[in-house]
């Protein structure tokens, strides 16, 4: 099957960066060499030499079908003439910008989600689907997309943000965020969009785009989280303890040892106290875990954020209930499982080498099942979209798919 595979390497003249080797089983597969960028390393004394691994060309406009957009044709998507090299791509955030849309959206009797626009009124569809569950979005979430070209639409899920009511867990499941998406779809006149999604918001591109693969154009994701019972155990059972064991043990200490045998369930029970002073300590404890895990190197404005009750509470409390609950999914392989439905879909996967909240293992699993999606490995970062590495790769990935509409690569 034809495979895409690019890992973003470092120089092999540092002796603390050792030389990336890559195998590729494909006959056809070929490396290729691309200018290094300084901008993909914390430290920009190391500078990186760029490897691209590249196969399964003569397949990749079949793959690029679904990315015509029917209803309300802004773009043509031509075949690709597979002698053309890739044109260099941005790789720098987009200036701030401010919406020039915003609303409120009855979901149900209950939840109301917060929306908002921005970017180009008339350009192409974006939705942008943030992490936690529970994280809310933020101004910086409109800078990975071109504004002259896209228009950007972000959204709080159920309890995060702005929606309402805050931090909520009832009639709050995988399956009414997706419900959600499709609603706000239809409330913005939206025939169909690309999908962008970290983290969690990886989890929920997945499972909206093969609940409606039809309304999906193109994907673009972030540290691969697959929702399985290994990489929850993973990241709060212990294991990522052994590389953060100082972060670890004030997430554990506020656990009595007897109830130490599953921290989701010790959480669990302490985030839905009647004692608010106790939901907001467990809160703490739970945001700040993730908050000093999430960058490959500490970063202190991101660690703060645990000390917002407001935030840390929808934060917690939401993503805790959906783990408890596994998903909501009916299997534990269930969208690795559904990879078929969406097989079609061009995709790119940016994924942290060094990511210690979503284990690289993810990823690498989905790239397995689903080889005809992009996989970029940036080796010198963790799991935050806010790293220069990612960022970087994220915005990349979104201008490789404006071109392609824009019929650049014909």
């Amino acid at each position: 099957m034809p495979m895409s595979l690019v890992v973003r390497g470092t120089s092999s003249t540092d002796k603390h960066l050792p030389l990336l080797l890559l195998l590729h089983s494909h006959s056809h597969s070929r490396i290729r060499f691309l200018k290094p960028s300084s901008s993909f390393l914390p430290n920009s004394s190391f500078p990186p030499t760029n490897l691209t691994l590249l196969s399964g060309r003569n397949n990749f406009a079949t793959r690029l079908q679904s990315l015509s957009y029917k209803s309300k044709s802004l773009l043509s998507v031509e075949p690709m003439d597979s002698s053309k090299e890739f044109p260099e791509l941005s790789r720098n955030l987009y200036p701030e910008v401010e919406p020039y849309s915003t609303g409120f959206l009855n979901v149900s009797d209950l939840h109301t989600i917060y929306w908002e626009q921005s970017g180009n009124p008339n350009g192409y569809p974006v939705v942008f689907l943030h992490g936690g569950p529970g994280g809310g979005t933020s101004p910086n979430n409109r800078r990975f997309f071109d504004p002259k070209f896209y228009r950007i639409i972000l959204f709080d899920q159920r309890g995060a943000g702005k929606s309402t009511p805050h931090a909520c867990l009832v009639e709050n499941t995988t399956w009414d965020l997706v419900d959600d998406i499709e609603k706000l779809r239809e409330h913005l006149q939206i025939p169909e969009w690309q999908v962008f999604g970290g983290s969690w918001g990886s989890t929920l591109a997945l499972a909206y785009s093969q609940s409606h693969p039809e309304k999906v154009t193109g994907l673009v994701l972030r540290g691969i989280f697959l929702l399985r019972k290994k990489e929850i155990d993973w990241f709060y059972e212990g294991g990522a303890a052994a590389i953060f064991p100082d972060a670890w043990e004030p997430f554990r200490d506020l656990i009595p040892e007897d109830e130490r045998g599953c921290f989701i369930k010790a959480y669990h029970k302490r985030l839905n106290s009647e004692d608010v002073e106790i939901q907001y300590a467990a809160a703490r404890a739970w945001t700040k875990w993730e908050m000093m895990t999430a960058h490959l190197l500490p970063n202190e404005e991101n660690i703060k954020r645990g000390d917002d009750d407001a935030f840390s509470l929808a934060f917690a409390r939401i993503e805790n209930h959906y783990f408890v609950n596994k998903g909501f999914f009916p299997a534990d392989s269930f969208l690795l499982d559904n990879i078929e439905k969406i097989r079609h879909i061009k995709t790119t996967i940016v994924q942290g080498r060094y990511d210690v909240c979503c284990p690289m293992m993810s990823a690498w699993d989905l790239h397995k099942a689903w080889p005809e999606a992009e996989l970029i490995v940036v080796p010198n970062a963790g799991h935050s979209a806010n790293e220069p590495g990612i960022s970087a790769e994220l915005v990349a990935a979104n201008e490789k798919l404006k071109n392609l509409l824009m019929g650049s690569l014909a």
